[in-house]
């Protein structure tokens, strides 16, 4: 399942709140093909976090389809979807999601735990995948230890471990700061070049101008979904800032 096709067809989403019904996601469907860079945009309330949560298959939509790698979730069982997501979907957050009273090395390792590698399989992958992420220093370091910028690679690496089918990515930027989170970008383009097909949820245009996809999102309608003829280089827009200071953890 290494190239999964995402495709969804009038999916929607109610919530209910006492008496009320409120109509979050609105017979929306797309195709997401393997190796996409594809931006979900939209104000809060616009519905682009529920449609990571069924994405992600964390929750079950009310009407429509959607299947992954030609699969419709709502034939899956617990056991099956909670499989799925451990292999298959890399979850990326805003507030990073690390354990504190781990290391890095540790979080990222996790999800191999839950998938029952082998314990030197596991060791060796980690490695591979904090190198990748440029944290192989700071494999020891817990959270407290790390800046934020660090603890969102290491959020990174901890997503790609499984090599999964599809990465999401909920606000990845908006807890750090603008160079940082070009930073950030960077990796998530270069992870795209290696062929990863990746989702980002944003409010921000400016997060959106480095994907290579961005679907417009209002009232839990998908109103446009346009190509990116020429996405911004994160790298690039790096080398053209001012000369940083080497990125220390918060604590030695």
């Amino acid at each position: 399942m290494a190239n999964a096709v995402v495709h969804t067809v009038l999916l929607g989403k109610d919530y209910r709140l006492g008496p009320q019904v409120v109509r979050a996601l609105r017979e929306v469907s797309l195709t997401i093909e393997p190796g996409e860079f594809v931006s979900v945009m939209g104000q809060s309330g616009s519905g682009k976090s529920t449609l990571m949560n069924l994405l992600g298959c964390l929750d079950r939509p009310s009407a429509g389809s959607y299947l992954f790698d030609g699969r419709d979730v709502a034939t899956m069982t617990g056991d099956e979807l909670a499989r799925l997501r451990n292999r298959h979907i890399g979850f990326v957050f805003q507030t990073f999601n690390l354990l504190p009273r781990l290391s890095a090395a540790v979080n990222v390792e996790l999800p191999l735990a839950y998938a029952r590698w082998p314990r030197s399989d596991r060791h060796a992958r980690v490695a591979e995948v904090l190198a990748a992420v440029g944290l192989a220093e700071r494999a020891h370091h817990h959270p407290a230890q790390l800046s934020g910028g660090q603890q969102q690679r290491v959020a990174i690496g901890r997503a790609i471990v499984n090599r999964p089918s599809l990465i999401l990515a909920d606000e990845p930027t908006g807890a750090l700061d603008s160079r940082t989170g070009i930073e950030i970008l960077a990796l998530f383009q270069r992870l795209n070049r290696e062929g990863n097909t990746i989702v980002v949820v944003t409010h921000n245009p400016e997060v959106a101008q480095f994907t290579n996809r961005i679907m417009h999102f209002h009232d839990g309608r998908l109103t446009r979904d346009e190509r990116v003829a020429h996405p911004a280089d994160a790298a690039a827009a790096l080398a053209a800032l001012p000369e940083a200071e080497p990125e220390e953890g918060r604590a030695a």
